[in-house]
């Protein structure tokens, strides 16, 4: 059994994106958590899930937020499971508050950060930590770029019908 992933937002109003990382780590069979934290009103909590992550059977933490977008740095202070960011688009500054608050860590405490809103990205890279170790997973990832890589071959393949007909 893969350890699980725990996906952790700062609002509610975040699920609609966050919602393709959780997409992603069910079509991969990864068990996950998902909870509404945040680093301002909910501190504690956060600090206190975070020390224990590990100990509950965790083996990555994605965290969501926007605007100041702390809560990523917030949960990797308080362990040593890899945590990945996810900023999240506002309509203030288009994300880029979120996402400079998010990939600016202190030396020490690192979190990996997607693009802005990219959710999707955050579920695969949760996956290819735990495939480190999950031979499995690691299989259904050659999996899931071979088919990527067969897409594209097609689309490329019916370009190239298209252009002749020109």
């Amino acid at each position: 059994m893969s350890k699980k992933v725990a996906v952790i937002m700062g609002s509610d109003s975040d699920f609609p994106v966050v919602k393709a990382a959780v997409e992603k780590l069910k079509s991969f069979g990864v068990p996950y958590e998902v909870r509404v934290m945040s680093a301002h009103r909910t501190p504690d909590a956060a600090a206190e899930f975070s020390k224990n992550a590990a100990a509950n059977g965790f083996g990555v933490i994605i965290a969501a937020a926007g605007m100041a977008a702390h809560l990523g740095g917030v949960l990797a202070a308080h362990t040593t499971l890899p945590v990945i960011g996810i900023p999240i688009k506002s309509a203030a500054l288009d994300g880029m508050d979120a996402l400079l608050a998010t990939v600016q860590m202190p030396p020490g405490v690192p979190v990996a950060t997607v693009g802005i809103n990219a959710a999707a990205n955050a579920g695969v890279l949760a996956v290819q930590m735990l495939a480190l170790s999950d031979p499995a997973l690691a299989e259904a990832l050659t999996k899931m770029k071979q088919d990527m890589a067969d897409g594209v071959a097609k689309k490329d393949a019916a370009l190239q019908e298209q252009v002749k007909s020109l």
